[in-house]
């Protein structure tokens, strides 16, 4: 069997990167389909991670400027979590991190995940997963719709700009060796309540970033009324588990951009049932696109995770069944240096026009693009 190509699981980088422009490179959600249809200019081509013939690439505005002198330092800076972190911890429950394992010590009474038995790694140039080199499934695919991944969508000096400016405000412990910074309403999700004091918006860094992903035709009618920035570190043993985003306020798609070093976004489902997989023709990836093969064999469902590989400052888009039946995780072993991952929702359709809660929908949202907000106590 012919030796196939895999895409490469990004390792943790140190050091400054090379600063070159942003690329904004589009590798789209499944083959051949459109990110908007009835528009043939914005087809989503299925064999090239770039946007389809008349479609130009957006371009990414000038970075802001950095002195000479301070860019490096800025960087550095950005890249190193402060040593107090390392002190306590959030979790709580059967959450952990290496913070509260090493002070508990013995044997502890909680659980890890349990990894899955079947690996398949996304391959974003065709939306298509497929089964890790010398698995049982090496070789065989599925579609895996509903991802979008757009890389370099930020210049090295605005990631470095960003998480400065992040920096400057506290970071609240979280669960599992996370720290966060929330710039939304106050939300009950059991009670399906929320109270908007202390909610004045997203930061005024974030502008720039929103309006740079109207600029993509998946995004064009984005308008995010909450952020969520989450800092991992390995030396708290960081990570979030497999989990579904909420659904009565959080609308269709989940947008993060990811900073200061690569990881991996873990999908899994729990859903019965077996996926029905098609042998990946000669010519792989490539071929996966323009090939209509005939399922000839399964695997359960609640045995698989999808590998989505996320390059440092790409931006990742999940929508249909990637947002609402597939759980989306990060694990400890993918976090190999610091990272900060910056969420952006929309809101629901109760929330949106014609919806019965469309009147506070429409004040949440004028809030949240005023661009004035601080991190929510």
């Amino acid at each position: 069997m012919a030796r196939r190509r895999r895409p490469r699981v990004p390792k943790p980088q140190h050091g400054n990167p090379m600063l070159a422009p942003a690329l904004a490179s589009v590798q789209e959600v499944a083959p051949r389909e459109s990110v908007r249809g009835g528009d043939h200019r914005k087809e989503a081509s299925p064999r090239t991670s770039r946007p389809a013939p008349g479609l130009p690439l957006p371009a990414a505005p000038a970075a802001p400027h950095l002195r000479p002198g301070r860019r490096d330092a800025a960087m550095a800076a950005a890249a190193v979590a402060p040593p107090e972190v390392l002190r306590e911890c959030g979790c709580k429950g059967i959450r952990t991190c290496l913070i509260c394992e090493r002070q508990r010590g013995g044997d502890p009474p909680w659980q890890h995940p349990s990894q899955k038995t079947h690996r398949f790694i996304y391959y974003p140039d065709t939306g298509w997963a497929v089964g890790a080199e010398e698995s049982d499934f090496e070789g065989w695919a599925f579609p895996f719709p509903g991802v979008t991944l757009i890389e370099d969508f930020v210049t090295p000096e605005e990631e470095a700009e960003m998480v400065q400016l992040m920096d400057r405000d506290p970071w609240k412990l979280s669960q599992s060796g996370r720290r966060k910074q929330d710039y939304g309403p106050k939300v009950n999700f059991r009670k399906q309540k929320l109270k908007r004091a202390g909610f004045r918006g997203l930061p005024s860094f974030s502008r720039e970033v929103v309006r740079r992903m109207g600029l993509y035709p998946i995004l064009e009618d984005f308008r995010p009324v909450e952020q969520c920035n989450l800092d991992y570190s390995p030396e708290r043993g960081s990570a979030i588990d497999p989990h579904l985003d909420d659904a009565w306020l959080w609308g269709e798609r989940l947008v993060s951009l990811n900073l200061l070093s690569p990881t991996v976004l873990s999908m899994s489902r729990e859903a019965p049932g077996s996926l029905l997989l098609c042998l990946a023709p000669s010519g792989f990836p490539e071929a996966l696109a323009d090939s209509a093969m005939a399922p000839s064999r399964s695997v359960p469902c609640q045995e698989v995770e999808v590998a989505v590989p996320l390059p440092r400052r790409s931006l990742v888009v999940l929508r249909g069944g990637a947002r609402r039946q597939w759980k989306h995780a990060i694990h400890r072993r993918h976090i190999g240096a610091r990272r900060v991952g910056v969420t952006f929702r929309e809101l629901s359709a109760e929330f949106g026009p014609g919806g019965k809660q469309q009147e506070l929908g429409r004040e949440l949202l004028q809030v949240a693009l005023s661009f004035q907000g601080r991190p929510t106590p």
